[in-house]
């Protein structure tokens, strides 16, 4: 008899442990479904990854100083204005390619995000001419990586920041630059910021810097933070360090990735989504050495392959795609193996080593289709080191559309750990067939429906919307359950839902 009560005390305690969780205040801020952090179950519904959607060819890097090695592109929204920063390289070995060249910091610029130019702006010279659009030469310009700097503190001069990896001959390490205007830059130090070598006490991981390094300021945590390549053994992996003024860093930390055996990766692509900057979302990189095989040699352009493997077998036996992943604290990522943007079906340049990377970060753009909102756009590598010129595509995707929560026509739920919330209505971000539907139940802590906000309460939605007000039956709205803990529980029929919001 004591046993059988010791058992049902136990189930007691497992079935209401999560009821008595500390809720999450997430007030007014808009959640995504990038991971799992908000979801308590799931029952019929799936979290499924949306893919970016192909565009025009929108950048052409076909300049004597640039070449079929250029890449490594930095893209973000500077008022009415879209700025590009990229590495302008001729890779030295492109069987196509006549001999290669140092790299620089290159610089173009769109109304629109997207049609580009790029500027003379008689900075630097270049084989006798400052005609170009070259932002920088020498120290560090293998991988030259802008951004705006918003810390309120941050001085005049300093409103645009870059990063980049010195070469050989310099001090070796993560160089830090500075400039008052997006175009004329300085080094912010003569040393790296953060040097070669090995991490911390770490034996195994060490600093190598030799692909695209990033860094921002987190207006959220009120730091700066990078992001940057490394190995751990003779793996490519990424770490991350933070810093109060730009010039200090912590030690670099390695990315965690929980239960899954991350893939090598090249670039991070890790920023802070501006829409739900308290979301870290990146689009690294995956390099895949598949070793020849009947199938490698039916990808295109064997031949050219054929001639980049005479350099070094893995030049022309590699392929590379872009993953999704996303963090709420920067070092714990959600990694979606299923790939983000796949090479495609085409009959060339996309299933290259160095094709597929994906420029650093999203930027809002108007959409194509008339009668369309806004949409994000992602430009993304092709004909890396193949001819003599190396293209950007523009890819396109839905706001906030990295994944969903998906319902099937037979209906599936999600339903969210207690949350806080701060607000009168919620709002969807979501899409449905035309017989599709959601409805949304509001819950106790424990489970226990809220009257007056139960699925028979909630008016169906159906439709296709960015932001949509759920609707309650008898006009109601929800400011007598602010600010205490609740369960949201998505009922969802064909459907696909991306972000909510509650204001």
């Amino acid at each position: 008899m004591r046993i059988s009560c010791l058992l049902l005390s136990t189930f007691w305690l497992l079935a209401h442990t999560s009821a008595l969780a500390e809720p999450i205040n997430i007030g007014s801020r808009l959640e995504l479904f990038v991971d799992d952090y908000l979801i308590e179950s799931r029952d019929g519904a799936e979290l499924r990854i949306h893919h970016p959607q192909p565009k025009e060819i929108c950048f052409v890097r076909d300049e004597a100083w640039e070449g079929s090695g250029s890449g490594y592109d930095t893209v973000f929204q500077d008022g009415d204005l879209y700025r590009m920063y990229y590495k302008a390289w001729e890779h030295a070995s492109n069987p196509d390619a006549d001999g290669g060249h140092d790299t620089f910091g290159a610089y173009a610029e769109s109304k629109d995000g997207k049609i580009w130019t790029k500027p003379k702006l008689g900075i630097w010279e270049f084989e006798g001419s400052k005609e170009n659009n070259i932002v920088w030469m020498g120290k560090g310009g293998h991988d030259f990586s802008a951004f705006r700097d918003t810390n309120p503190d941050c001085p005049p001069e300093e409103q645009y920041k870059a990063v980049s990896h010195g070469h050989e001959s310099d001090p070796k390490g993560l160089m830090a630059f500075k400039s008052p205007d997006g175009i004329h830059w300085s080094l912010l130090q003569e040393d790296p910021i953060i040097p070669w070598g090995k991490v911390g006490e770490s034996k195994d991981i060490r600093l190598l810097f030799d692909t695209q390094n990033v860094a921002f300021w987190d207006e959220v945590k009120q730091e700066y933070r990078c992001y940057i390549r490394a190995f751990q053994g003779d793996l490519r992996v990424v770490c991350t360090a933070t810093s109060k003024d730009f010039r200090t860093w912590s030690t670099p930390v390695l990315l965690n990735f929980g239960d899954v055996k991350a893939p090598a990766l090249y670039t991070n692509q890790v920023k802070p989504y501006y829409r739900a900057p308290h979301i870290y979302i990146g689009f690294p990189a995956r390099y895949s050495d598949r070793g020849w095989s009947p199938s490698m040699r039916a990808l295109p352009m064997l031949e050219h392959r054929e001639k980049r493997a005479e350099h070094e077998t893995r030049f022309g036996t590699t392929v590379t795609d872009s993953l999704l992943i996303a963090s709420r604290d920067g070092v714990k990522f959600k990694m979606w193996m299923e790939t983000f943007l796949r090479p495609g079906l085409r009959t060339a340049d996309n299933w290259v080593y160095g094709d597929n990377y994906i420029a650093w970060h999203v930027v809002e753009t108007e959409a194509d289709m008339e009668n369309a909102p806004r949409e994000l756009s992602l430009y993304a590598t092709e004909s890396y080191w193949t001819g003599k010129a190396s293209y950007l595509r523009r890819f396109t995707l839905r706001i906030d559309g990295f994944v969903s929560a998906y319902g099937p026509y037979d209906g599936g739920t999600l339903t969210t750990k207690p949350v806080i919330f701060d607000g009168e209505q919620l709002i969807l971000n979501f899409s449905t067939s035309a017989a599709g539907s959601i409805r949304i139940e509001l819950q106790e802590a424990d489970g226990t429906p809220i009257p007056g906000f139960t699925l028979e309460d909630s008016e169906l939605v159906f439709g296709d919307d960015l932001a949509r007000v759920v609707p309650w039956k008898d006009d109601k709205n929800l400011a007598a359950l602010a600010g205490k803990a609740v369960r949201i529980k998505f009922e969802m029929k064909d459907a696909d839902l991306y972000s909510y919001k509650f204001e």
